[in-house]
């Protein structure tokens, strides 16, 4: 059977582990923040361009013989 010391030295690394946990998981949350803003950014960028390619292809001449040899 354990002896007080022993549960109470089980005890202070159990609460030792759960802070660190509590730290680590702090730190993983701010990094899910800051790759989450990374992602959106990242998004709109990709949403500006394809919006910037669809004006440009409005631009581009339509061609009547398309799909035809002229020569």
């Amino acid at each position: 059977m354990p002896s007080l010391n022993d549960l109470i030295d089980r005890v202070e690394r159990i609460l030792i582990r759960h802070d660190e946990l509590k730290r680590t998981n702090a730190l993983l949350q701010e990094q899910v923040q800051t790759l989450s803003q990374e992602r959106d950014s990242l998004r709109s960028r990709l949403n500006a361009a394809r919006a910037r390619i669809d004006v440009l292809l409005e631009r581009l001449p339509v061609d009547s013989d398309s799909g035809k040899n002229s020569q």
